[in-house]
């Protein structure tokens, strides 16, 4: 397993990793690696601390896909631009004669820079643990955009066929299947019929082998997982707007129970209750005292990217996701986002990706905005 952490230094971010074992640094693959030059793959050096041998990756201006995608749904767009980068890699590490089961494929283990809309990946040399490109999948599967058909079909076939031939899919195949994701032009019902004629076709001349009728279980396979999320989905608003309008009439569902009769003349001792709790309503403000915004919500997102944050900071050393409000339990944090100018907590600067709790009147920095959480 991994054991990974992220640091700054000086003025770059890495993220750390630390090897189980004293590498043989003249071995080919660390030679080329610390040479750089290698698109795709995140710059690395080879550090020793305290006799621990570490490998330290550049991540500075980056963002894993796991936090850009953790609340938001993954497009087919950015996924045939993902596929792409894949398939560059590949042929980058070809070329350089580098083996691509070296690359780690776990979503918090890939970057995007958002500036030029460029995949970065981490390669250990000589790696023998687990890729993680199962885990890859996965995270696919539960973050696409599931009002796409046409994408969940796609990336529902990745997992099924990556599952049965695992290296040898990502080898070749999978790089054909993206393809379906081409045919969204072809949208709505022409589409699905357009589907269907060609399946007759495909059966009629194929005479229903083996590798037809396995297709036709994965498709319906699929379209139950489909029907099984779209009627989730459903439940969930109609239990939503089912309690709202309770909610709203006064109504409430209480078990029968039955009461003595009042005797009256006698005074009955009410029972002492507790005072409820008081909800606490968290703010950040700016250093002039002006409302910023209330945290309301479980986490908001902080920086300069209008279109990728919550509270945007027009301040050109912010970072375009600088930092994230989390609350928890009626406890607020502060997490870095791998921000190039750091965040800082009362003139303490945090780790990439640390998170620390908030105290009422705590002065925080992004870049050269001033914060105050109350």
């Amino acid at each position: 397993m991994l054991q990974t952490e992220f640091i700054r230094s000086l003025h770059c971010n890495y993220e750390r990793v630390l090897l189980d074992r004293k590498p043989e640094e003249k071995r080919y693959q660390y030679c080329i690696l610390s040479r750089g030059g290698i698109k795709g793959l995140l710059s690395c050096s080879l550090r020793y601390l305290n006799g621990l041998a570490y490998l330290y990756y550049d991540i500075t201006s980056k963002q894993s896909i796991k936090q850009l995608y953790d609340k938001r749904c993954i497009t087919a767009e950015w996924l045939k631009d993902f596929m792409w980068s894949v398939r560059q890699i590949q042929a980058e590490l070809g070329r350089f004669l580098l083996n691509d089961q070296n690359i780690i494929w776990f979503p918090e283990q890939i970057f995007q820079d958002l500036e030029r809309n460029i995949f970065f990946f981490l390669y250990i040399p000589y790696y023998e643990g687990e890729g993680g490109f199962l885990k890859l999948l996965t995270f696919l599967v539960e973050h696409i955009n599931y009002e796409d058909e046409m994408l969940v079909e796609c990336v529902y076939k990745m997992y099924e066929q990556y599952e049965r031939s695992g290296e040898a899919y990502l080898h070749s195949q999978i790089f054909e299947d993206i393809k379906l994701l081409d045919k969204e032009a072809e949208t709505g019902t022409d589409a699905v019929e357009k589907a269907a004629v060609n399946e007759m076709e495909e059966a009629e001349t194929v005479e229903r082998s083996e590798q037809f009728v396995q297709k036709k279980k994965e498709k319906k396979s699929f379209l139950s997982l489909l029907g099984d999320r779209r009627r989730q989905d459903k439940e969930a608003r109609d239990n939503y707007r089912e309690n709202l309008q309770r909610a709203m009439a006064g109504y409430a569902v209480a078990e029968e129970a039955d009461y003595e009769p009042l005797e009256y003349g006698r005074t009955v001792c009410m029972e002492e209750k507790e005072e409820p709790k008081t909800v606490h309503r968290y703010r950040l403000f700016t250093q002039e005292g002006r409302l910023l915004t209330w945290i309301n919500t479980s986490a908001i997102i902080l920086g300069k990217k209008r279109e990728e944050v919550d509270v945007c900071l027009e301040d050109i050393s912010v970072s375009r996701i600088h930092a994230r409000v989390v609350k928890e339990e009626e406890k607020v944090y502060i997490e870095d986002l791998n921000s190039t100018n750091g965040t800082l907590i009362n003139g303490q600067r945090l780790q990439p990706y640390e998170k620390r709790k908030l105290e009422e009147g705590d002065e925080i920095k992004c870049g050269k905005t001033v914060l105050i959480f109350r």
